[in-house]
């Protein structure tokens, strides 16, 4: 079983939807904890006791408090020990909100990717690109979401899908990276509670658990 911490809920992204979302996936294969407020949980030693861990936040301590929680005063893991946590080994999924960070932060050089904008909530065309053990069994698909545009910064990603739209245009969607011992992936959509329960979405989204866990 893959232990699975889950960290979600910000201002704009509540942890409802993604707790709505996650939690009906959890059986014999996954184990998830959800932690919504992270200033006073997390350190390396609690981070390390799990495989995977997906961040559904951006960086704000919760949906009532704006304040950022990447912080040396809030939080013991902050981006660096989350790059190390990567490197021994962890998985790491950046799904939606987890690509917020702006240009010049220390989280874009992690992730590999600065957020640029989105236009209003719209149908978005999910195109996968094939090969890659996430994207196996994945069929194109159609969503209505916050059609994410990002800037990506890595030179060594492998894309897994594009994402387009009417106002938002073509956009990369999807993509993994290695990093050390560990593997990273970074999914764009899931702002609505629909997307997590798209049956596409779903596989798309278990399987980077899978990979970012090694068992794929």
């Amino acid at each position: 079983m893959l232990n699975v911490l889950v960290l979600c809920d910000d201002y704009w992204h509540p942890g409802e939807v993604i707790e709505m979302g996650i939690r009906p996936l959890e059986g014999p294969e996954f184990h998830f904890d959800f932690v919504r407020d992270a200033k006073d949980i997390l350190t390396p030693e609690f981070i390390a006791s799990y495989q995977v861990i997906v961040c559904c936040k951006g960086n704000s301590i919760n949906a009532s408090n704006r304040s950022p929680w990447l912080t040396d005063d809030i939080t013991e893991v902050k981006t660096k020990e989350l790059e190390d946590y990567v490197k021994n080994g962890g998985g790491y999924l950046s799904v939606h909100a987890g690509n917020t960070s702006r240009e010049g932060d220390e989280y874009t050089d992690f992730v590999g990717n600065y957020f640029v904008g989105h236009p209003p909530r719209c149908d978005m065309d999910v195109n996968i690109i094939q090969g890659h053990p996430i994207v196996e069994g994945v069929e194109d698909f159609t969503i209505r979401d916050e059609h994410y545009n990002i800037h990506v910064t890595a030179d060594d990603i492998t894309k897994l899908f594009t994402t387009s739209s009417e106002t938002g245009g073509c956009q990369v969607g999807g993509y993994t990276r290695e990093i050390g011992n560990g593997r990273l992936c970074v999914l764009t959509p899931g702002h609505i509670l629909s997307v997590w329960r798209h049956d596409e979405f779903k596989k798309l989204f278990l399987n980077a658990v899978r990979w970012c866990g090694k068992k794929i």
